[in-house]
C-alpha cells in the first residue's frame, strides 16, 4: 500500500446556487470571454489554497497559496487574509522564501508564520503585527520546529520540535561545520520519504517557548517517543499531546494521549492510548474536560483505516465513539462554543463534507450539502470557515453562512474565467464478482454524443484514497490532470476501485493482503462500462497513475492486454525487492509477514514482474531518484524486464526528487512526456 494523506463568473455562479454556495460581495459577474482549453502551461497561473485560519474576533481568515514559481523553479508560498465578508483580500507576506502555518495571537494583534530567511536556514517562527510593520523573526532555535500552537494568554508558544545535536535550546550556528557524517542506523523502521533515513536522533518533542523572553524550555525528552499535535488546555495551564514509541519492533499500531502541566520539569500523565489515525488532531472542550481525538483501526487495517471521533475525559476515563455508527472518514473535529457539540468533515463517496454532533451522542447533523468538497475547515470567533472546491471550481476559502457555503476567495478565477473544462459525470459499473463500483467521467469540452474517443483510465494513489468531485491544483493527487488530458481529446476514466476510502471500512479492506485482484477487475469493469456506452473506444485504451495508482497499473497491463499505451508513475511490482527499501515495514510486518515466512504470497502479490514476458502495453515508466515511500528501484526492475523483451518502453527518473515532484520543471516536463507518449500510441486506431 502507498499513501502519502487549483472560477468562473456566471456559469459559476448558476452552478454554486444549485449546490448551496454563493458568491461573496466582491465578486460582480462580467460578460464572459471567449474560453480556450486548458494548457499544461497553465500549471505556472494555478494556485494551490490551504489552511484556512479565523482571526478571534472572527472578521477576517488566514491562508496560505502556493504556486509555482517558473523563473525560481520551485514552489513559492505566500500568507493572505481575506475579511469574513469577502471585500478585502490582501497579501500579508512576499518575502524571498515561502512563507506557511499561519497562525493568530489569542488577542488577535500577531499572525505568526513560518519562513526559511535566508532559504538554506531552517524555518523559524516570524509575527507579523496585524497594525502593520515588517515582519519580525520571534524564534531562533537551532533544532527543526515542525508545528506551533499559541497559548491561550499569547505569552508562550508549545513547539514540536526535534532537538538539535547541541541540545534542546540551542541557537541557530550559521558557521556550522558542513561536513557530513556517517548515518548510524538504529531504528527497526530507518526510512521515511523526503526525511531519509531516520535515526535515533531524529525524534520530535515539546517544548515552551516564552514570547517575551524568548527563551526555550523541553517538557518532554523520553527518547523511546516521540510528540505531535500539541494542544492547550482553556487556561493554560496544561497541554494535551499524542505521545508515539518510535520503535516498535513488533508494532501495537497505537498511540498515547498524554497531558501535561505547562512548565518545565512536569512529568506527563498517561490519558489514553489509542489506535494510530490516518488524519489526528486534537481539541480541548471549552470547560477543559473533555478532549477529543480521532481513533483509528486495528492494527490488522491500519493502512486501509477509517478514523472515529472520540471523545475522553480530561483527566482519563472510558472514550465514546461520537462516529461509530457513520462507516464513513471523519477528521478535523473543534468542539462548538458552548462545548455542546462538535463540528468535522466526512468523507463519503467522491465527496467530503461537513457535519456535526452532540458530544452526548446522537444523529448527525449536515451543515454543507451539494458537490463541494471540503478538505480543511476552521472555527473562531463564533464563525466557520473551511477550503473547499468542486468540479469547475477550484479550492478556495468559503464562509459558513446560515447553512450554505459563501466563497471568500477567488484566487483562481482570472484562469478558469479563460479555459473551457470537460463535463465530469459520475460513472456505477458493476465488478466481475457483481460489487457496485463508483467512479468519475470526464469528457473533452467539445465533447459530441455518437463519437467514440480515445479514453485514458487514470488511477489515484493509496490505496485509502479517493477521486472526488474537486477540481484540485495540487501535486498530488493527481486531479488536475484528470482535466489536461481531457483537453487534449481524451475521455478520462476515475474508478474508485476496492481499498479506496469514502465506501465505508469494509470496501476499503477488502484488498486486505490481496493486493492486484479486486481492484484490477474493479478498473476493468469501469472500462468496459464506458465502452458500452458507446463513449470510448475500445482500440485506443491508455491507463496510468502515480504512487498506487502506478502500482495498480503494472497489475493491471500484466493482466489484460488491451490497453495501448500506460504510464506507471512511482510504482512497483516486485514486494520481495520492497521489503526493506521503503517506508512501509509495519504494514509488510502485520499484513503480509516478513519474505522469509509468506514467500508464496509475496511471490503471488509480485506476478506483474515475474510474469512480465505476458505484458504487451507500450509502458513509460518515471519516479523520483529520492523516493523512500515507493523507492525507483520498482520503476527500474519492470523497465529493464520490458527492456529485455522488446517491449516499447521508457524510464524517466527525476533527479533529487521525492515521492511528489516540487521541482515545476520537472512537473511541467512530465505533464509534456505524458502528453506525447499516450498521443504516440492513442490519438489513431492500432
Amino acid at each position: 500500500m502507498r499513501r502519502s494523506r487549483w472560477t468562473r463568473a456566471l456559469p459559476l455562479l448558476i452552478l454554486l446556487a444549485g449546490f448551496g454556495l454563493t458568491l461573496g460581495p466582491a465578486f460582480s459577474v462580467a460578460q464572459a470571454p471567449v474560453k480556450r482549453p486548458l494548457s499544461p502551461d497553465d500549471i505556472f497561473r494555478m494556485k494551490t489554497v490551504s489552511d484556512p485560519q479565523v482571526s478571534p474576533d472572527g472578521a477576517w481568515v488566514a491562508y496560505t497559496v502556493t504556486s509555482l514559481d517558473r523563473e525560481a523553479d520551485k514552489l513559492q508560498s505566500a500568507v493572505w487574509m481575506v475579511s469574513w465578508a469577502g471585500d478585502r483580500n490582501v497579501r500579508l507576506t512576499n518575502g524571498p522564501s515561502s512563507e506557511s502555518t499561519p497562525r493568530w495571537s489569542p488577542d488577535g494583534k500577531y499572525l505568526a508564520f513560518m519562513t526559511s530567511r535566508p532559504a538554506e536556514a531552517k524555518a523559524q517562527i516570524w509575527l507579523l503585527d496585524r497594525r502593520g510593520g515588517e515582519a519580525v523573526p520571534l524564534t531562533d532555535v537551532k533544532g527543526e520546529i515542525d508545528d506551533f500552537v499559541w497559548s491561550p494568554d499569547g505569552r508562550r508558544l508549545a513547539l514540536i520540535m526535534k532537538a538539535d545535536e547541541d541540545g534542546p535550546g540551542a541557537t541557530s550556528d550559521k558557521a556550522a561545520d558542513k561536513t557530513p557524517k556517517p548515518i548510524v542506523i538504529d531504528r527497526h523502521q530507518f526510512k521515511r520519504d523526503v526525511l531519509g533515513y531516520v535515526t535515533g536522533s531524529g525524534r520530535d518533542h515539546l517544548y515552551l517557548f516564552d514570547v517575551g523572553t524568548k527563551t526555550l524550555e523541553a517538557l518532554t525528552s523520553d527518547k523511546d517517543f516521540e510528540e505531535s499535535w500539541p494542544a492547550w488546555s482553556p487556561d493554560g495551564a496544561r497541554l494535551a499531546f499524542i505521545a508515539s514509541a518510535v520503535d516498535q519492533t513488533v508494532p501495537t499500531g497505537t498511540s498515547d494521549i498524554c497531558v501535561v502541566e505547562a512548565r518545565a520539569g512536569a512529568a506527563p500523565r498517561k490519558a489514553h492510548a489509542f489506535f494510530n489515525a490516518d488524519r489526528q488532531h486534537l481539541a480541548w472542550s471549552p470547560d477543559g474536560r473533555q478532549l477529543a481525538f480521532m481513533h483509528g483501526s486495528e492494527l490488522k487495517y491500519q493502512f486501509y483505516g477509517q478514523d472515529h471521533l472520540t471523545v475522553i475525559p480530561a483527566t482519563g476515563g472510558e472514550p465514546r465513539d461520537l462516529t461509530a455508527a457513520l462507516d464513513r472518514n471523519v477528521w478535523q473535529p473543534e468542539f462548538t462554543p458552548d462545548g455542546s457539540a462538535l463540528t468535522f468533515i466526512v468523507e463519503d463517496d467522491q465527496r467530503a463534507y461537513l457535519a456535526k454532533v452532540n458530544v452526548g451522542g446522537g444523529p448527525l447533523e449536515r451543515l454543507s450539502d451539494g458537490l463541494a468538497v471540503v478538505t480543511e475547515k476552521t472555527t473562531r470567533g463564533g464563525h466557520l470557515a473551511v477550503a473547499a472546491s468542486t468540479d469547475t471550481a477550484a479550492t478556495e476559502i468559503y464562509a459558513l453562512d446560515g447553512g450554505r457555503l459563501r466563497r471568500l476567495t477567488g484566487q483562481n478565477d482570472d484562469l478558469l474565467a479563460a479555459v473551457r473544462l470537460g463535463a465530469v459525470e459520475d460513472l456505477t459499473c458493476r465488478s466481475a464478482d457483481g460489487t457496485e463500483i463508483h467512479g468519475l467521467m470526464i469528457k473533452p469540452p467539445d465533447f459530441e454524443a455518437g463519437r467514440r474517443y480515445p479514453a485514458i483510465l487514470w488511477i489515484h494513489g493509496g490505496s485509502n484514497m479517493q477521486d472526488d468531485h474537486a477540481l484540485l491544483f495540487d501535486l498530488y493527487p493527481l486531479q488536475m490532470e484528470r482535466q489536461l488530458f481531457a483537453a487534449r481529446g481524451y475521455v478520462v476514466l476515475a474508478v474508485n476501485y476496492r481499498g479506496s476510502s469514502g465506501r465505508g471500512a469494509a470496501f476499503t479492506q477488502s484488498i486486505f493482503a490481496d493486493w492486484g485482484d479486486r481492484e484490477v477487475a474493479d478498473l476493468l469493469a469501469g472500462v468496459d462500462e464506458a465502452v458500452r456506452k458507446g463513449i470510448a473506444d475500445p482500440d485506443r485504451l491508455g491507463i496510468g497513475g502515480w504512487s498506487y495508482g502506478g502500482i495498480s497499473t503494472d497489475y493491471v497491463i500484466a493482466s489484460d492486454p488491451r490497453f495501448k499505451a500506460a504510464m506507471s508513475g512511482a510504482g512497483s511490482a516486485n514486494v520481495f525487492a520492497t521489503y526493506g527499501s521503503d517506508q512501509y515495514i509495519h504494514q509488510y510486518e502485520t499484513e503480509l509477514g516478513p519474505p522469509y515466512r509468506a514467500p508464496d504470497l509475496y511471490q503471488k502479490l509480485s506476478y506483474p514482474l515475474l510474469r512480465a514476458d505476458r505484458i504487451r502495453t507500450p509502458t513509460l515508466f518515471m519516479g523520483g531518484e529520492k523516493d523512500f515511500n515507493v523507492p525507483i528501484i520498482g520503476s527500474e526492475q519492470m523497465y529493464q524486464a520490458l527492456r529485455a523483451l522488446g517491449v516499447p518502453t521508457e524510464l524517466v527518473i527525476y533527479p533529487g526528487q521525492f515521492h511528489i515532484l516540487t521541482r515545476p520543471s520537472f512537473i511541467r516536463e512530465r505533464l509534456d512526456r505524458w502528453a506525447a507518449w499516450f498521443d504516440r500510441y492513442l490519438k489513431s486506431p492500432k
